[in-house]
């Protein structure tokens, strides 16, 4: 199956851009006016941002990553079907991909504020995102959540081309419990089976890199919280288990580099563990690069009801260019002569 390049309806692009617009707009007019003093966003407004996007929000692409049913489905619904939104970034010739996993506990998605917004940053670097939408519980537990990061990563390398993407170049982002998928599909993956009858498992899953934010990346006690991912293990994992789902334990060499951002307010997901997985990276010998920032809870994506994280996604962008996964900006010519 073939796809025509950057499928993405005109409303869709138009849309976007009128946000992106207001946006600037609003923050314009904000200057003008005295800073009011750092909010919290309520229960309610975070509850809103777990829920699927409203549809007047921009939307990209839809495709089914297995169109003919996914493995251990048990229906035929919407919650049956994993399945990836693209949002493209127009780089200029072959460009970066990244896969955006929102979280959610492996209940819900945080679809809005960790998935199309990302999508959106990632757009404004000239990064193609996809945001995949994987199965949750308590329809589906492990290892089918899993089976969907695998699967997202195998289906846009396939496609890369159909995209104008580097297949060299694919990551993936993922958040608290999307956090985990990716943690796992960068510590699990595997190079394709080239006898598979479907051409798409011919072909890695193994991503190029990993951006963890506070995401759970170690089961270890005394560092996550008891009942850590009892919604897709269940209340009574076996030790083997919850070894398995481990990330940190299965970090090797050809493990991909990684960037891994945390708060230590975090309560949700503590930070020791970005810590403990930053360790085991590097004791392996794998680029990574980690930032733990004294203040913010949990769940702040981009930071951007935190004035005192503001910085971070600057620095996931530094890292990001340093790894040549995006251009550094072209310098622009100096109009003025050289005096001595």
């Amino acid at each position: 199956m073939t796809f025509p390049k950057r499928r993405i309806c005109v409303s869709a692009i138009t849309s976007r851009a009128i946000g992106v617009i207001a946006l600037l707009l609003v923050c314009t007019g904000s200057r003008a006016q005295a800073p009011a003093a750092p909010q919290t966003p309520s229960a309610a407004a975070n509850a809103a941002e777990t829920n699927p996007p409203d549809q007047d929000l921009p939307h990209g692409q839809i495709e089914l990553l297995w169109p003919d049913g996914a493995p251990l489905a048990v229906g035929n619904e919407e919650q049956d079907k994993p399945r990836l939104e693209i949002f493209s970034g127009y780089g200029a010739g072959p460009h970066t991909a990244v896969v955006v996993c929102p979280g959610g506990g492996y209940t819900h998605l945080a679809y809005e504020k960790e998935g199309i917004r990302i999508a959106e940053w990632l757009n404004l670097r000239g990064i193609t995102a996809f945001v995949l939408t994987y199965r949750l519980s308590p329809r589906y537990h492990y290892p089918a959540p899993l089976l969907d990061g695998y699967r997202s990563v195998r289906w846009v390398r396939f496609h890369a081309k159909d995209f104008d993407i580097a297949a060299d170049r694919i990551g993936m982002w993922g958040f608290s419990a999307g956090g985990h998928l990716a943690g796992m599909v960068g510590t699990h993956f595997d190079a394709g089976n080239p006898q598979a009858a479907d051409p798409i498992e011919r072909v890695s899953d193994r991503p190029d890199f990993v951006i963890s934010s506070y995401g759970v990346l170690t089961l270890l006690p005394g560092i996550a919280k008891p009942g850590t991912l009892s919604t897709l293990l269940g209340e009574k994992p076996t030790q083997q288990l919850l070894d398995e789902v481990s990330p940190e334990k299965h970090v090797t060499a050809q493990t991909p580099p990684f960037f891994l951002f945390s708060t230590s307010g975090d309560q949700g997901v503590p930070p020791l563990s970005t810590v403990t997985f930053y360790a085991a990276l590097i004791r392996a010998g794998v680029p990574a690069e980690m930032h733990v920032f004294q203040q913010g809870p949990h769940g702040t994506a981009l930071g951007q009801s935190w004035p005192e994280l503001a910085g971070w996604p600057i620095l996931l962008e530094n890292w990001l260019r340093l790894n040549g996964w995006i251009p550094y900006p072209a310098a622009a010519p100096s109009t003025s002569a050289a005096h001595w």
